[in-house]
């Protein structure tokens, strides 16, 4: 995931310490300290961005670069400290440099009042979203000596009641990033991953092939037919992934029939693994889909329960009890080898504890769908029930598909919104299709089609019965485009090549769809002209964005 190598981007979005708004101004990780160390008091950078954008590894440059002498030596120690570590700590009282030495023990042989009066201290808390912490901001710490809870460590060291001259950065995927009051937070910055430079500079580098010397050509232009693939290509944990599953298909055939559906994309990697697995653990290759399922099918199951059961929790870090949970025993080699092996990361982290999480969310999200709808299939209420406010013995696919679109826009980070997209795209036959072997069952064809039709119809209405955010109302487009629905973007296409007044004004949700399809496109309008979309001044400012691809804007 790291063939490309970049000096990894922060966009500043706030400068909170000198009071005005840097918008979309670039930062170099080395130097996202530099607004925090002249007379401010608030000594914070929260860094946000989705999983996969590369925020661990702007991390790990910044202290790597520190180490080797090549930045920040103005800053005499870098303590790094990941939450999925922090989280075993959760449920006893240290005093702060009790807290320090279980991460450092050799701090012991320093002298504590040198340490924490004289020297400068960078406190970088990696992974907030992985955080099982209260965090409640209501109690503090004044002492490095006297005991208190984890949690109020922390809390006090970013309000700066706690050694308030040492740098703190803290980073988060997006929807937890909101675990720490603003006011608490000198500057917000944000990992953007690659650009569409970056990401066929990574497809060049990363697929070499003799025999197919022009491999990564096809593949960087069947990525391009799909804008929606293309653009989530700039997170560099799904350029690894796509790169996984194309450069399989494409040397084998020549990809005409390929979907560019995303939930298909998962599906074909799921089946590239369990291979890798036959190969490398049992010594054989099979590569009838059927097949592969049905000889990993178990497994995939306890995976698949422990991907939604913490996907509901919002955890994207497990212990060796939540796997327990789902019957898988990490003490048995036999079984904690082969497919686990293949999409699920281990690591021996304090005093030898192990912590698990798959290779990256996505996977989970995906997992987490393909174990709803097995649900479905073999009517389990019990798992279903999460989607329903009533007790419910028997659901269609068409409540159970509106019944997870309700949920997903009642949740306020946004955590199940990859999940839906992926539950839309099981629903369709040539899903399940793909996933014969693991399915016990299939829908029929005819109430299948039925159910994907009403359910697109009640997505289009989303946004008129929710106040949704723009995000959300992107999620949904997605969620459409996965069903094979294309009407919508037809829709708005038609807008954006009317030469007429449009025969009825667009919604705020309908503005933000034809800015997203307007740059998902790469169109170029000859003239843009607000006012023949809406009369809103609000919804001006959603279209502002059109102005990057117009030669003329009124």
């Amino acid at each position: 995931m790291q063939e490309v190598n970049q000096e990894h981007e922060i966009m500043k979005i706030d400068d909170v310490f000198n009071n005005k708004k840097t918008h979309g101004k670039p930062v170099k990780c080395n130097d996202i300290f530099t607004g925090l160390r002249t007379n401010h008091k608030k000594k914070t950078v929260l860094t946000k961005g989705i999983a996969g954008i590369g925020k661990t590894f702007s991390v790990y440059k910044f202290i790597l670069d520190w180490a080797e002498g090549d930045a920040n030596q103005d800053i005499d120690c870098v303590f790094l400290l990941p939450f999925r570590v922090i989280n075993l700590m959760k449920n006893e009282d240290f005093s702060f440099h009790e807290f320090l030495l279980e991460f450092y023990p050799d701090l012991k042989d320093l002298e504590k009042s040198k340490l924490y009066k004289e020297c400068k201290l960078a406190f970088i808390f990696d992974g907030l979203d992985e955080s099982r912490l209260p965090l409640k901001f209501n109690m503090s710490m004044k002492t490095v000596e006297k005991r208190s809870a984890v949690d109020v460590l922390f809390t006090s060291l970013v309000k700066g009641e706690l050694l308030s001259s040492a740098l703190v950065w803290v980073t988060s995927r997006p929807a937890a990033a909101n675990k720490i009051p603003p006011e608490y937070v000198g500057v917000f910055t944000e990992v953007r991953g690659f650009t569409d430079q970056q990401k066929e500079e990574y497809f060049r580098k990363r697929i070499k092939n003799d025999n197919h010397p022009e491999l990564s050509s096809r593949i960087i232009s069947h990525i391009k037919t799909s804008r929606s693939l293309y653009i989530m290509c700039h997170i560099p944990v799904f350029c690894w992934i796509t790169a996984t599953v194309l450069q399989e298909i494409l040397s084998q055939d020549n990809g005409e029939n390929i979907s560019t559906s995303l939930t298909e994309m998962y599906i074909h990697f799921l089946l590239i693994q369990m291979n890798i697995k036959n190969q490398k653990y049992d010594e054989k290759e099979e590569r009838q889909c059927k097949i592969l399922l049905r000889s990993n099918k178990e497994m995939i199951l306890k995976l698949a329960k422990l991907a939604f059961k913490q996907l509901k929790m919002e955890n994207i870090v497990f212990y060796e009890e939540d796997l327990e949970d789902c019957g898988i025993k990490v003490d048995v080699a036999t079984e904690f080898t082969g497919m686990i092996a293949e999409i699920f990361k281990t690591e021996r982290v304090l005093h030898e504890t192990k912590v698990f999480c798959f290779v990256h969310l996505s996977v989970q999200e995906f997992l987490a769908a393909v174990h709803v709808f097995i649900c479905y299939l073999d009517k389990n209420m019990q798992e279903l029930q999460f989607f329903f406010d009533e007790a419910k013995e028997n659901v269609t696919l068409q409540e159970l598909l509106q019944k997870a679109v309700d949920k997903a826009m009642e949740s306020q980070r946004g955590h199940l919104d990859l999940f839906l997209r992926f539950l839309m795209g099981i629903s369709l036959k040539s899903s399940q299709e793909l996933l014969k072997g693991l399915l016990t069952d299939t829908e029929d064809t005819e109430d299948t089609a039925e159910s994907i039709t009403q359910t697109a119809k009640y997505i289009k209405l989303v946004p008129d019965e929710y106040c949704v955010s723009d995000e959300s109302s992107v999620n949904l487009f997605y969620c459409l485009l996965e069903l094979k629905d294309n009407s919508l973007y037809e829709e708005i296409q038609s807008y954006l090549s009317s030469d007429k007044h449009p025969g009825r004004k667009l919604s705020s949700s309908m503005c933000t769809l034809l800015i997203y399809v307007l740059l998902m496109s790469k169109k170029v309008l000859d003239e843009f002209n607000p006012k023949r979309f809406t009369s809103s001044q609000a919804d001006y400012k959603r279209l502002v964005e059109a102005m990057r691809c117009c030669r003329k804007a009124l």
